[in-house]
């Protein structure tokens, strides 16, 4: 049983949040927490907690059984994505979507579409779609602002819903340690799933982008970037398109992307269903396996369509697949460290400490509406979804059990939080990225997407607050988040109306 070391077990989080914060380098600070409680452990002699570190939480942590099946999925979807990427399957395929876009509304609703059909790559989202919808939304004097925000918002939102991402298995990883911490008989799986519709920010998110182009009406600074864009390209916006280099696609068909895809969903199903699913459930641990099966698989199918179409030769592609994985490596070394502080906080007691300083004063009710907040500062401070996520769910996961609330709602808190905070950080790599990708000034993004990004966050507040009072299923939940939602965007459109062309 972890012993409570009372307000000390609060140290290492707090300073992971301190240190991102100061030093932006989440790897870091996550290093210097788990030190510290390390520190904390061995009464301050820090050559017996250097040694702690690493032989009682690092290499525990990298060698359990469900933490190394994740490293090496997690290395496999890296290769996957970067072959699948460089092949030009993915391009080819939102291309072939974006041929016949000739109103801005059809140009906005195909770059949704696209970022909902590739779902595998935050990153891979905005850096293939980009460089295809710049283009489209230039010809159409759609603001290059609209197509970060568009892109932003179908990167991290759509993985973060899709259990078989590497989004997916990270959070069911964290799910499947506190389980195993707790002694809850559950499956970290089966609450992914069930967490899925109380994941208000990332749905309403999604929700919005067809609202506001069909609608045709913007508010804040994204109305000033539409006007601006209608009477066509700033000089820093020309200057700009350098900055993006895309390669030849070599009349790539969309099947370099779909055929893997389908190769991995067949693998995939075919296991679960020798497992006995949907009629029983199935354990994470098999779960990893058919997902690494399946993109492994995929990334063969892939890598031996490019041989045959003699778009690279099988080193060159190899080296790419390989390149992927070594891609993986700061995301891995944020994953391991990350473990690492979860394991120290649970030995400090620090979970138990924060329910215990909360009991009797803090209703359950509001458990959800508050980690929502606390998610998004944490996440908006050190840029990092992941990161917050590694300090807050085991949190949150305590508090669930000692209150004995739903364990997927608080989780969906958790996750709608930390990825409301990282969707806006300006420190964030997706939305460097989706600027980067979009052609458009990295503050003016930020800037113009926060407004609408504060709408899907007030909607999902107030929603967690009314399903923490009312305890409501999501089945009602979600249309409620979905109505508060749009009842607030239209009303910031009736204060500040500007209507695009």
């Amino acid at each position: 049983m972890d012993i409570n070391f009372g307000i000390w077990s609060l140290i290492p989080p707090i300073l992971a949040v301190a240190l991102a914060f100061l030093t932006k380098n989440v790897i870091l600070s996550l290093f210097v927490s788990l030190f510290s409680g390390c520190l904390i452990l061995a009464c301050g002699n820090p050559w017996t907690a250097l040694q702690t570190t690493f032989s009682d939480y690092l290499f525990v942590d990298m060698t359990s059984g469900s933490n190394a099946q994740t490293i090496v999925l997690m290395a496999v979807i890296g290769g996957f994505v970067a072959l699948v990427e460089k092949s030009g399957g993915a391009r080819a395929f939102a291309r072939a979507i974006s041929n016949k876009l000739t109103k801005p509304v059809s140009a906005q609703l195909a770059c949704w579409l696209g970022g909902l059909a590739i779902y595998f790559s935050d990153s891979g989202n905005s850096l293939i779609l980009g460089p295809i919808f710049r283009p489209v939304f230039d010809k159409l004097k759609v603001s290059r602002a609209k197509l970060a925000y568009i892109l932003d918002s179908t990167s991290s939102p759509v993985c973060i819903l899709i259990p078989i991402t590497g989004w997916g298995v990270y959070v069911m990883n964290i799910i499947a340690t506190q389980y195993e911490e707790i002694g809850i008989d559950g499956s970290d799986a089966g609450t992914f799933m069930q967490a899925i519709p109380y994941q208000f920010y990332a749905i309403l998110a999604l929700v919005l982008i067809p609202v506001i182009a069909l609608s045709k009406k913007n508010f804040g600074p994204m109305a000033r970037s539409e006007q601006l864009a209608l009477k066509g390209l700033t000089e820093e916006q020309m200057k700009s398109e350098d900055a993006i280099v895309v390669e030849d696609d070599k009349e790539v068909s969309m099947w370099n992307m779909l055929l893997p895809l389908i190769v991995l969903f067949i693998v995939i199903f075919a296991m679960f269903i020798g497992w006995g699913w949907p009629t029983h459930n199935i354990a994470g641990s098999k779960i990893r396996i058919a997902l690494t099966s399946g993109y492994l698989l995929a990334a063969i199918t892939c890598l031996i369509m490019i041989v045959k179409q003699k778009l690279m030769t099988f080193q060159q592609a190899f080296d790419i697949f390989v390149g992927g994985i070594q891609k993986m490596g700061s995301i891995l070394a944020v994953i391991v460290v990350a473990w690492g502080v979860g394991s120290v906080c649970g030995t400090l007691g620090t979970s138990t400490f924060i329910v215990d300083s909360t009991t009797g004063t803090l209703s359950p009710a509001l458990v959800p509406g508050l980690l929502f907040v606390i998610g998004a500062v944490i996440s908006f401070a050190i840029g990092s979804s992941w990161g917050t996520m590694a300090i807050l769910l085991p949190i949150g996961i305590n508090m669930a059990y000692s209150f004995g609330l739903d364990f997927p709602l608080v989780i969906a808190a958790v996750l709608s939080g930390s990825l409301f905070g990282d969707h806006c950080s300006p420190i964030s790599d997706t939305t460097i990225m989706s600027s980067m990708a979009a052609g458009c000034n990295h503050i003016e993004h930020v800037k113009t997407q926060l407004p609408y990004a504060l709408v899907a966050a007030a909607g999902s507040f107030i929603t967690y607050l009314i399903v923490g009072f009312a305890d409501m299923s999501a089945a009602i939940a979600l249309p409620i988040a979905i109505v508060v939602a749009l009842v607030l965007y239209f009303l910031c459109c009736k204060l500040f109306v500007k209507k695009a062309a």
